[in-house]
């Protein structure tokens, strides 16, 4: 098949590479900037495990060619792909507004991206609505992004499951056909209505964001209580009735797309009329979660933070990721600086997003190695949890550190074995 993918989000990349790399003739069209100057190469915006190298093939293939976000769909389009950023609703009515009148009768146009609930209802009637249009002719079906930053190549090619939201049999049957090679060890497709598609997007992530804060809300409560939340997540992820996923508490959750989800479905329910509170107070407690740390280096310190170093590790809003978006390190360096504090930071990938954020400043350096960030640190901040920070040197970090205080933001490390080994601990909700 002739497909366009339409948009620079990691869900475009993975579906332009995954779907070229099954045969079909596919064309990126993404907007000028630093994305289209990486594609021209063999360079790769995102650090995405697998995906550049599967890019890189499929170009060379032939496979898999790179357009202008401005370039029309080809005659030979059969399937329209719309993997497009949230606010990029007018642009996709635009390209279903510009298809011929006389498309295939079972020309499909998917919509991948994360638009309010109805939308792709509404691209069905502009669809319909064209000039010369056969109204027998096309449908558009939603298939929600489900991908998970850091395994997003693997998610879409050995997916748990997929949501179809489709009304006509044969676009499910052409939905199935596409995804065969996704889908062969067993019949991962779940078909509802377009809509319920959509909605379900937005209420698993609702769901998630809810565990989290939930979790951190207990962390918070056993601090008081004198209980480690570590046994207490065991002992809850024991029962099958919750299972383990998403309990772990920290210093609070950021991502562009999981935070704009939550805040989405909390919009939704407001302007039906509903009450958002549940939602609404998921999404308080993140932002108060996001200053744990700086709450106990304050009483550590006895509120005098004036004049400190502070180191940070990680500021990315996940492992593997090089993006910052809504990230805990954000808040925490802002009320670090709030306090006359001195913010050396490493990461592995994010600090070039990090220095676009902050901008030239006297109190934030940004280090390679994370060895130097901590020299002549009066305490150091896991925020985010690399696996390159789980097992450090830590005899070095101690005599690295003017004070061997530290605060885990992610509770990666032994409370015990750090006391052991002479640091002073703080993690959420451990002992």
């Amino acid at each position: 098949m002739y497909i366009e993918v339409y948009g620079d989000t990691l869900c475009a990349l993975v579906s332009s590479a995954a779907l070229a790399s099954t045969g079909h003739q596919v064309t990126l069209h993404v907007p000028a900037g630093p994305i289209a100057d990486a594609l021209d190469g063999e360079e790769f915006p995102f650090r995405e495990p697998g995906l550049a190298s599967l890019m890189a093939e499929q170009k060379r293939s032939g496979r898999l060619i790179v357009a202008g976000l401005d370039a029309l769909p080809d005659e030979r389009c059969t399937v329209l792909w719309l993997a497009l950023s949230p606010d990029a609703l007018e642009l996709a009515h635009r390209l279903v507004n510009s298809l011929r009148a006389d498309i295939d009768p079972e020309f499909l146009v998917v919509n991948q991206s994360t638009f309010p609930v109805g939308s792709t209802e509404a691209l069905q009637a502009s669809l319909l609505k064209r000039p010369g249009a056969d109204s027998r002719h096309g449908a558009v079906v939603s298939i929600p992004d489900l991908l998970t930053e850091g395994a997003a190549l693997n998610g879409f090619t050995r997916a748990e499951h997929w949501m179809v939201g489709a009304d006509l049999p044969w676009a499910i049957r052409l939905v199935a056909e596409i995804l065969r090679p996704f889908n062969r060890r067993r019949d991962a497709i779940m078909q509802m209505r377009p809509r319920e598609a959509e909605f379900t997007k937005l209420a698993i992530n609702g769901m998630l964001a809810t565990r989290l804060s939930y979790m951190n809300d207990m962390a918070n409560l056993a601090d008081n209580l004198d209980v480690d939340i570590e046994r207490v997540r065991q002992g809850m992820g024991a029962d099958k009735r919750i299972g383990e996923a998403y309990l772990y508490p920290g210093c609070g959750f950021g991502g562009l797309s999981f935070s704009r989800d939550v805040m989405s479905l909390a919009s939704t329910l407001q302007h039906s009329g509903l009450q958002a509170q549940l939602l609404e107070e998921v999404l308080q407690i993140n932002e108060r979660q996001k200053e744990a740390l700086f709450r106990k280096l304050w009483r550590h310190y006895d509120n005098h933070l004036d004049g400190r170093k502070v180191a940070i590790w990680g500021v990315a809003f996940k492992p593997e990721s090089s993006r910052i978006d809504n990230a805990p390190a954000l808040k925490l360096i802002e009320a670090l600086w709030a306090q006359g504090v001195q913010v050396h930071v490493h990461d592995p990938r994010a600090l070039p997003a990090l220095a676009e954020w902050a901008g030239q400043r006297d109190d934030l350096v940004l280090h390679d190695d994370p060895y130097a960030a901590v020299a002549g640190a009066d305490a150091l901040m896991l925020v985010t949890e690399w696996k390159s920070f789980w097992s450090p040197d830590f005899a070095r970090m101690k005599a690295e550190m003017r004070h061997p205080l530290v605060l885990d933001g992610r509770n990666v490390w032994d409370p015990a074995y750090m006391k052991r080994s002479g640091f002073t601990y703080y993690g959420i909700g451990r002992r």
